[in-house]
C-alpha cells in the first residue's frame, strides 16, 4: 500500500516573477497540477527609469501563497505531508541586500529592468585598461556584457549610494542576494540559521560568478569592490538547500532552484543541445541550449548557464537573448496612451488594422537589450500616413516583440551555426493566436505552443524531484500537445518587412544623447 495519499507524491514550486507570485503543487514528475495559489505584487517606481519592490511584501505574497495552496491540497483530501520537495524559481537579477543579524532589508529590491545603474556604468567602464570602455571586457570571465542589467552592477550602486549598505559591509553584517536566496534564506530559518544559498543558474546573471568554473570569480569581486562575506553559496540547481523552518511546510526540503527563463527552458524540456524556448512575460526571453559548449557570442548575446542536475553533473550552458518590452508594451497601450482596455483586447483591436498602415514600432523604452545592447535608444513610432489609426499602433506594438525575437534568433544561427528547426513558447502572451503566426511568419519556421502553460513552476518542480530522487533525474514526463504554428508567408514579404523593422531600429538609436 503506497505510503502517500490519493495524489501520491507531490511537490510544491515557489514562482516568484515581477508582477506576482504563485505556489503550485504538482504531482511529482508531472504536469498534473493539484492546487495553485497566485497573489500579484506591487512595484514602485520613485523616479523615472527607477523600479523597487520591497523584500518583505515579496515574502509576504509568497508564504500567503504557500498557505493558501496548502489549505487547497487539504481540502481536496489532500495531505500537506505528501509534499516530499519545494523547488524555487523566480525573477532573475533583481538585487536585494539585508542585514544577517536582524533580518531587515537595507533596501528595496532593485528589479532586473531598473534602468538607474546607467551612470554606474559609465564610472566602471573607465576603468577598463586603456580607457577602451569595452563593454565587453568582462565578458570572457562572466559571460555577460557590462549592462545595467546584472545584479553587481545595481550592487554597486547600493554600496556607493545608500549609507546603511556601506555600514553594514564595514560591520560584515550584509547579505546579498537575488530573490531566490532572500526567500530561501527566510524560509529556512532567517536570522535563526538560513541558508544563504543561491543556484548556479542565478549566479551566472550577478557578473561575479565565473562562467567557467561556477565559482565567485576573484577578478570580478575585485572590479565591482564586491566583498566575499556578503554573497551566498553557490548550488547545483538540484540539490537540497535546507528545510523549511515553519508554517504548513515545516520540514519540507527546498531541492530545487533556477532563474525563471532557464526553469521555463526545463519546463519545456529543451534538455538536448540545439533545442530553444522563448517566453513572452514582462520582457521576452530566449534561451538557446548549447549542451557542454559556451559559446562565447560575438552578436550580443549572453552565455548562462542552463541548469546542472546536481552537483557531480557538469552544468549545461545556453545562448539568451533578452527583449525588454513584450507584455510591457500592451501595459503602456492601456495604461499611459489608452488604446486598449485589457492586454486580451490587443489582439481583436490588432485584426481590424488595414493592410495599407504600414506601421512599426520600436519599444525601446528604456534601452534595446540583445543584440544591439544600447542604452541610448528609446522608443519610435515609424510610418505614419494618414491612413494610420489606433488599430495600427496596436499591431506594430505586437509585431515589435516578433521582431526582437527574430533578432535574437537570426543571432543565435549565426553564433552556433546551426539555424533552429523549431521555437517552443509560452508566456502570458502565447494565448494571443495572432502575436505566434506573426512569430512564426516572421522567423519562417514552426512556432510550437505547449499544452502545458506552467512551463517555469514545472521547471522548478521537475529540479525539485530531481533533488530528492536521484534515480528520476531527467527521467521523460509526458508533455500535453499543444498547437503548432506554420510560417505563411512569402520569404520576399518577411524580408521586407524584416527591412522596415531594421529601419525603425536605426532611428531610436541615439535618443538618450542628445
Amino acid at each position: 500500500m503506497s505510503q502517500y495519499g490519493k495524489f501520491g507524491p507531490l511537490i510544491g514550486a515557489i514562482d516568484e516573477g515581477t508582477s506576482s507570485a504563485r505556489f503550485i503543487i504538482f504531482k511529482a514528475n508531472s504536469t498534473d497540477v493539484v492546487a495553485v495559489h497566485q497573489k500579484e505584487l506591487e512595484q514602485h517606481f520613485p523616479q523615472e527609469g527607477w523600479v523597487e519592490q520591497d523584500p518583505r511584501a515579496i515574502l509576504e505574497v509568497v508564504t500567503t501563497c504557500i498557505k493558501e495552496a496548502v489549505e487547497q491540497l487539504v481540502s481536496l483530501g489532500g495531505y500537506p505531508q505528501d509534499i516530499i520537495a519545494v523547488g524555487v524559481t523566480n525573477q532573475r537579477e533583481t538585487t536585494i541586500v539585508w542585514d544577517r543579524t536582524t533580518g531587515k532589508p537595507l533596501y528595496n529590491a532593485i528589479v532586473w529592468l531598473d534602468m538607474r545603474t546607467s551612470s554606474t556604468i559609465d564610472k566602471l567602464l573607465d576603468l577598463v585598461p586603456n580607457k577602451t570602455r569595452n563593454m565587453s571586457y568582462l565578458k570572457p570571465l562572466c559571460g555577460l556584457p557590462m549592462s545595467p542589467y546584472f545584479s553587481a552592477v545595481k550592487l554597486r550602486w547600493l554600496t556607493d549610494n545608500v549609507d546603511a549598505v556601506r555600514q553594514a559591509m564595514k560591520n560584515g553584517t550584509c547579505l546579498f542576494g537575488t530573490v531566490d536566496t532572500w526567500v530561501i534564506w527566510n524560509l529556512t530559518g532567517g536570522v535563526n540559521g538560513g541558508k544563504h544559498v543561491t543556484d548556479v543558474t542565478n549566479a551566472s546573471r550577478t557578473m561575479l560568478m565565473n562562467i567557467e568554473n561556477l565559482n565567485w570569480d576573484p577578478l570580478l569581486l575585485r572590479f565591482f569592490e564586491v566583498p566575499k562575506s556578503v554573497l551566498p553559496e553557490i548550488k547545483s540547481s538540484s540539490e537540497v538547500y535546507g528545510h523549511i523552518s515553519d508554517g504548513p511546510l515545516k520540514g519540507v526540503p527546498i531541492a530545487g532552484c533556477l532563474g525563471d527563463q532557464q526553469a521555463a527552458l526545463v519546463g519545456q524540456m529543451c534538455l538536448q543541445k540545439g533545442q530553444a524556448k522563448a517566453t513572452y512575460g514582462t520582457g521576452c526571453f530566449v534561451l538557446y541550449n548549447t549542451g557542454d559548449i559556451r559559446v562565447n557570442s560575438t552578436r550580443g548575446l549572453l552565455t548562462t548557464v542552463a541548469y546542472q542536475f546536481g552537483s557531480k553533473n557538469p552544468p549545461c550552458y545556453a545562448l539568451e537573448g533578452s527583449v525588454a518590452v513584450a507584455g510591457q508594451a500592451l501595459g503602456w497601450l492601456r495604461d499611459n496612451i489608452g488604446l486598449i482596455d485589457t492586454a486580451k483586447d490587443s489582439q481583436g483591436i490588432a485584426e481590424k488594422a488595414t493592410e495599407n498602415g504600414s506601421v512599426v514600432f520600436v519599444p525601446a523604452f528604456s534601452g534595446l537589450y540583445a543584440p544591439y545592447w544600447r542604452q541610448d535608444a528609446r522608443g519610435v513610432i515609424c510610418g505614419i500616413t494618414e491612413d494610420t489609426n489606433s488599430n495600427h499602433i496596436v499591431k506594430a506594438a505586437l509585431e515589435a516583440v516578433c521582431f526582437q525575437v527574430k533578432d535574437i534568433l537570426d543571432a543565435m544561427n549565426e553564433d552556433c551555426g546551426i539555424p533552429l528547426q523549431v521555437l517552443k513558447v509560452d508566456g502570458g502572451m502565447t494565448s494571443n493566436e495572432m502575436v505566434m503566426q506573426m512569430q512564426s511568419d516572421l522567423i519562417g519556421i514552426n512556432v510550437v505552443k505547449a499544452g502545458f502553460t506552467e512551463s517555469t513552476a514545472l521547471g522548478a518542480a521537475l529540479v525539485a524531484y530531481w533533488g530528492v530522487d536521484q534515480t528520476t533525474q531527467q527521467a521523460a514526463i509526458t508533455m500535453t500537445s499543444g498547437t503548432t504554428y506554420i510560417p505563411n508567408i512569402t520569404e520576399d514579404e518577411r524580408d521586407m518587412r524584416y527591412k522596415q523593422w531594421k529601419m525603425a531600429v536605426e532611428r531610436s538609436l541615439g535618443w538618450d544623447q542628445i
